[in-house]
């Protein structure tokens, strides 16, 4: 079955948007950690930070909200989505031991490239610029699945699925047999579909963190319309 992720701010209500997404049909949960100059986010997830910074939510908040929503989903997957000069200002080895004891899977650092602190197992992410030897580097030490960025730039809904996708699938097929798992403008059902019809899983977080705002059904029901999309490809 191909796996749908989605991406959530954190924040007061998480938790129980996270537990709606889950009833959906999610069979993992991304949680990010606000970050005053996010390179990789578009304006949707950008204000969604600010947000989340003005109602202070700094790192320890963050676990905390972590610790909250494992609460309510039980085992299913957890992955904090920060930055690396989060994680320095707060402690590498520290932030790690304290992830783990809030319910966290594992682990997503956007902005440090495959080879870089090699002790902390994480999810690795490659780009359509990336060389075939980073997309092995990268694959030889992802955690579990590698995360496909499909497009060159930041996050944020697109009208058309990236036509990068089917190479970076093919590319990385190539070098490893782990599970590939695609997003960055993916936000409608049929996109689901498409990306679903070459990758082992999508990604969804714009558009997700647009329709958490209406709040916990309208996010359950979109939730619902990307895993019946992804659910109708043939394997």
């Amino acid at each position: 079955m191909k796996k749908l992720v989605i991406y959530l701010m954190s924040g007061r209500e998480t938790p129980e948007l996270a537990a709606a997404a889950v009833r959906g049909g999610a069979d993992l949960v991304e949680l990010g950690f606000p970050f005053s100059d996010p390179l990789a986010d578009g304006p949707v997830i950008r204000r969604a930070a600010e947000r989340a910074l003005s109602e202070g939510m700094r790192t320890r908040a963050c676990l905390e909200c972590l610790s909250q929503t494992r609460e309510l989903v039980g085992d299913l997957p957890l992955v904090p989505m920060t930055y690396s000069a989060l994680l320095e200002a707060y402690g590498w080895e520290r932030f790690a031991v304290d992830a783990r004891a809030a319910g966290a899977t594992s682990v997503i650092v956007a902005d440090l490239p495959a080879g870089e602190r090699p002790e902390l197992r994480r999810i690795q992410l490659v780009a359509p610029t990336s060389t075939d030897e980073r997309l092995r580097l990268a694959a030889a030490a992802t955690d579990g699945w590698l995360y496909l960025v499909t497009l060159t730039g930041t996050t944020g809904a697109r009208s058309d699925l990236s036509p990068e996708l089917a190479e970076i699938v093919r590319r990385a097929r190539a070098v490893t047999g782990l599970p590939l798992y695609a997003g960055f403008g993916i936000a409608t059902p049929d996109q689901a579909r498409a990306a679903a019809e070459l990758a082992d899983g999508i990604v969804v977080g714009s558009r997700a963190v647009e329709v958490a705002a209406l709040g916990p059904k309208a996010l359950q029901a979109y939730v619902r319309s990307l895993r019946d999309a992804i659910d109708s490809v043939v394997p």
